[in-house]
């Protein structure tokens, strides 16, 4: 008798017992669920016990875009968390008017736009914000705003009558493009984090400063502010190098000049440090490292996160009796700049890598300083 159909089982429900009614009724719900080399007789072989791990999932709702101004260490911070650079395309019309487009799909990722406001300042700050505009238009969940040097931080306050408040007027144009949080490095004044209206982390480049004269094991050490503004840094900085500290006394003329008053602390026989947040064009810097050595010191290093050395800061470093300019690369180095054997660059890829992949995943950026 065939088994296979509801008019078969009907057929046995008649003509048998209960009991082989049951074994015809398993035997037609196995055939249905048999697979087709089952059915034909065939051999099939048996199921692996262990099955093979799955591959990694692809985060891609965890993306990196970069503007033109410091494209290598957006690289580098992809490379360190093994991410592929997001595809955008920045061109300019004829005109010098910035053309943008997001070349992938963005919708519901978490995205960060890595760029540093530095030469030229305005376009790379225009870059960025129609980077931000075109990622909230594209709906992105999330938009991150990386700035390895913010520009117009020395603009901070009406120290002069009808001049403006330049820093907080970017920090808005950064919150009305649309970007939701802000990952900064040194600041010229921490205080500038009150002007944005959205979360800031304010990243330091002194761990990565710090390691690298560690090793050099500088004898009779002293951490030299080049100013009262910086006193605080300074302090930070030679708390880690179990270093003494000291302060120079300066009084500005008119920008970009400034004139070296007096020591404040003791330098004679002493390795000094001169650690600040940027060199521009390196003339304060080298006036106080003249101050210093007047006062007995015996070498003069100088350190610094943000390299904007503007003309002619790398010729004024060369001719300066300073040993050695550590920097790190939150600005691209000019070709002069990487030439000159007295400046050292540091790479700061691997803290903003860290700094980001905390705040994708929601944890302390904080820990990275401890």
């Amino acid at each position: 008798m065939r088994v296979g159909g509801l008019a078969d089982t009907n057929a046995v429900r008649r003509n048998s017992t209960p009991e082989l009614f049951n074994t015809v009724c398993e035997r037609a719900h196995m055939a249905t669920l048999a697979t087709p080399a089952e059915k034909k007789g065939q051999q099939v072989p048996e199921e692996k016990s262990e099955r093979t791990k799955p591959r990694p999932r692809v985060d891609d709702k965890f993306k990196i875009f970069c503007g033109t101004a410091n494209e290598a260490l957006a690289d580098e911070v992809c490379h360190f968390l093994g991410l592929t650079r997001g595809q955008a395309m920045i061109t300019r019309f004829r005109d010098g008017e910035c053309y943008v487009q997001i070349q992938e799909n963005v919708r519901g990722a978490d995205v960060f736009v890595m760029q540093p406001t530095c030469r030229p300042v305005d376009e790379h700050l225009m870059e960025l914000l129609l980077m931000i505009d075109a990622l909230k238009r594209a709906s992105a969940r999330r938009i991150t705003a990386v700035i390895p040097y913010y520009g117009y931080a020395r603009q901070d306050r009406k120290d002069k009558p009808r001049v403006p408040i330049s820093s907080k007027l970017v920090a808005d144009l950064l919150t009305t493009a649309g970007a939701d949080r802000a990952l900064v490095v040194d600041l010229h004044a921490p205080q500038l984090q009150g002007f944005f209206n959205i979360p800031v982390d304010h990243l330091f480049g002194s761990p990565v400063l710090v390691s690298y004269f560690k090793e050099l094991n500088l004898p009779k050490l002293t951490v030299v502010s080049p100013d009262a503004g910086g006193v605080e840094r300074a302090r930070f900085f030679a708390k880690k190098m179990d270093a003494a500290l000291a302060i120079v006394d300066k009084r500005r003329v008119e920008m970009n000049v400034a004139e070296v008053m007096h020591v404040i602390g003791d330098v004679n026989g002493r390795t000094c440090l001169v650690i600040d947040d940027l060199i521009d064009t390196a003339g304060t810097l080298v006036k106080t490292a003249s101050a210093l050595l007047e006062n007995g010191a015996t070498q003069v290093y100088a350190c610094c996160s943000h390299p904007v050395f503007s003309p002619p800061a790398v010729e004024n470093i060369s001719q300066s009796p300073i040993t050695q300019v550590v920097v790190t690369n939150t600005i691209p180095l000019s070709e002069a700049a990487e030439r000159e054997p007295k400046i050292k660059k540091l790479s700061i890829a691997g803290l903003i890598g860290r700094a980001i992949q905390s705040i994708h995943e929601e944890t302390s950026v904080s820990r990275l300083f401890s």
